[in-house]
């Protein structure tokens, strides 16, 4: 009986008859099995951009979180956020200045804001990256936070945050961000 030989192509085949192999024994050239080519499927999820789970509103109430920010100028400007919501997409949807320039990767410290010491708490610890980028922050203070990092719970119903009167923009000149 033939025994099957794995070859790239049908000259390999006759180079091995050509040098002799087949003497001992007989080959027989099987072509190597296709291999599965990867299909194209239909996704219908819709796809979500950075920050646009933000743009929607909460679909219940017991989602709803209520913060306040308080801008440079002393204004109180109240937003009403949902579970989840990054809190430097959701002040770019409510026209908060509150500027971002990395666009929440964590390279800038330009969403630096102070947290209510109420709250501080509620908060989970900074990752060391944002620790380093908030070394950067002008007007450091015990409970200054990157705003790119905070994630809205319902712990956080009611918190107010101030920003800062100045912040230092080293991660592009001019680059202003705009919301998606």
């Amino acid at each position: 009986m033939a025994r099957p030989v794995w070859v790239l192509g049908a000259w390999r085949g006759v180079r091995a008859l050509a040098r002799g192999h087949a003497a001992a024994r007989t080959y027989t050239i099987v072509p190597r099995p296709q291999k599965k080519v990867a299909q194209r499927c239909l996704v219908t999820t819709p796809s979500m951009q950075h920050g646009k789970y933000e743009w929607e509103d909460p679909k219940s109430e017991e989602e709803i979180v209520n913060i306040t920010f308080v801008d440079r100028s002393g204004k109180k400007i109240p937003v009403r956020g949902k579970v989840g919501d990054n809190l430097l997409y959701l002040a770019h949807r409510f026209n908060v200045d509150l500027e971002g320039a990395c666009e929440a990767s964590l390279a800038c410290s330009t969403c630096h804001v102070y947290v209510d010491d109420a709250y501080a708490d509620c908060l989970p610890e900074p990752v060391e990256e944002e620790e380093d980028m908030l070394d950067l922050a002008v007007f450091l203070k015990d409970t200054s936070r990157l705003g790119c990092q905070i994630i809205l719970t319902k712990e956080l119903d009611g918190m107010t945050l101030t920003l800062p009167q100045a912040t230092r923009n080293f991660y592009v000149d001019g680059h202003v961000p705009k919301p998606h």
